[in-house]
């Protein structure tokens, strides 16, 4: 009965990163049983994203033929970088870890939570939904601004938090200084419960 937790957490992986592979098929411009297939047996990532490159390809000379560029094939290459380091990150994450015997020691990382896994499936379902839509318009590859967009926020937060400390030392003006002191005043007054009594 020990271990129960792990041996659940690598199923939960196991299923989380089949889904993942399937969406990452399924969003490719053509769908064949033979990916489902393969993402149902647990092929790696590299495999099927060489049916899936073959596949755009294909899609894209055949039927889009008149609006095929060079744009398209730096947009191929884009996607499929942008599918296979979140891809390969998670993949490691929810590795399980074993004893020396054998045993089942770790089911994984738990891929529900946020943080930096959050932020690598936003990766994905961003990829999935650009390649999708730059089949109907081109201007759906603006959508990919998001990302650094989303990243520079989250480092201009961070960066602004390390410069804040060092205002600290600067001097400050009159006005600003007697604000200060009258609100440090008004903190240290003893503060009185008003009660209603009857």
């Amino acid at each position: 009965m020990a271990n129960q937790g792990a041996k659940k957490r690598k199923e939960e992986n196991a299923r989380h990163m089949s889904n993942l592979l399937r969406l990452i098929i399924g969003c490719n411009p053509l769908r064949m049983s033979s990916f489902a297939a393969a993402a149902a047996e647990y092929v790696s990532f590299a495999a099927a994203a060489d049916d899936v490159i073959v596949a755009y390809i294909l899609v894209r000379m055949g039927f889009y033929y008149s609006s095929l560029s060079w744009k398209h094939l730096i947009g191929l290459i884009l996607t499929s970088i942008a599918y296979g380091i979140p891809y390969k990150q998670l993949a490691s994450m929810a590795n399980p870890t074993y004893t020396d015997d054998g045993e089942l020691m770790d089911g994984g990382f738990d891929m529900s939570t946020g943080g930096i896994c959050g932020y690598l499936h936003d990766i994905i379902y961003i990829t999935g939904f650009v390649q999708i839509t730059s089949l109907i318009s081109d201007k759906f590859w603006y959508t990919y601004l998001v990302i650094p967009a989303f990243a520079a926020y989250k480092a201009s937060g961070f960066i602004k938090g390390f410069l804040s400390h060092d205002s600290e030392g600067m001097e400050e003006d009159e006005n600003t200084r007697k604000k200060r002191e009258k609100m440090e005043r008004k903190a240290s007054r003893p503060k009185y419960a008003k009660t209603r009594t009857r």
